[in-house]
């Protein structure tokens, strides 16, 4: 049987990924010191890999797809296929920014007065090309982790970072002078494995289910019983991603409603479609929207 090797990213994308790939009709089973967790389907095999060398292990064909940041496969140089942009972050549901930050009290308030100056970052080739396109020099000192405290305790002048809400940035009591670029979490495959007919089948119908949860992760299902009377008054307010459906109810002059719509509305819509009449509104979720 042909099985297609798919990376997991470790770390701050590991739960929310074994998620979303639940969500979308795989359950994937981690093992405890295991690089190499169970999914029940016989046609993948996963490993658990760090987010920061998932590109290298795709582009060597190691793994035949993986989930990474855009950021990464820049960062690595790496020549692989991206077959979908998957922004799931749980905190913003946005693109992370790698930002340039200096510590509050610096003097330091644009990206030119770094020159010459010591910068710590993961991302250590983006951002040498960064400051060398800006014909800048700077000392660019790799950064293992804690970068934020670099700044603060004066081993650098100022750091590269990746954020989302800025707050971490904010509590080490770092001011940001410049956003160096967004990166967003990205399935992506070997370019061999994509010539293949049947692995190329195989990684379309993963990001077409993953992008399918991804949808309905914002919106709802409204279903309710409105009548005749009220129904062309109703349907002309209620929002919908193609249109309601509408179905008669037996012997009576009553309908069945039913449309999809987001979540923020509902708390707004289900008063105006109470004073409408409706009757037995039913809001549930959806675990995909293809």
């Amino acid at each position: 049987m042909k099985q297609l090797k798919i990376g997991i990213p470790k770390g701050s994308l590991e739960k929310a990924t074994i998620e979303l790939f639940e969500k979308s009709g795989w359950k994937i089973k981690l093992m405890s010191r295991n690089y190499f967790p169970e999914i029940d389907d016989p046609e993948l095999s996963c490993s658990i890999c760090r987010p920061q060398e998932m590109s290298n292990y795709v582009e060597s064909g190691m793994l035949d797809a993986g989930i990474t940041g855009h950021d990464w496969t820049l960062e690595n140089g790496s020549d692989i296929r991206v077959v979908e942009d998957l922004v799931y972050s749980k905190v913003s549901k946005k693109p992370t920014r790698w930002v340039i930050a200096v510590p509050g009290d610096s003097d330091i308030t644009r990206v030119d007065q770094l020159n010459g100056k010591r910068i710590s970052t993961e991302l250590v080739n983006v951002t040498r090309n960064f400051f060398e396109g800006q014909g800048m020099k700077v000392d660019i000192i790799f950064s293992w982790g804690a970068t934020e405290a670099k700044a603060v305790s004066g081993l650098a002048d100022a750091i590269v970072e990746v954020t989302e809400t800025e707050s971490t940035i904010r509590a080490h009591g770092l001011r940001i002078i410049h956003e160096l670029m967004q990166s967003n979490t990205q399935l992506i495959a070997n370019n061999d494995a994509w010539q293949d007919s049947w692995k190329r089948e195989k990684i379309e119908n993963i990001a077409m289910l993953l992008q399918g949860a991804l949808k309905a992760d914002h919106i709802v299902g409204l279903k309710m019983n409105i009548p005749q009377e009220s129904l062309d008054t109703l349907i002309d307010q209620l929002p919908s991603v193609t249109a309601p459906t509408v179905a008669k109810l037996y012997k009576q002059e009553w309908f069945s409603v039913e449309t999809v719509i987001s979540e923020h509305q509902v708390r707004d819509l289900v008063p105006q479609l109470r004073k409408l009449g409706a009757k037995g509104i039913i809001e549930y979720a959806l675990n995909k929207v293809i």
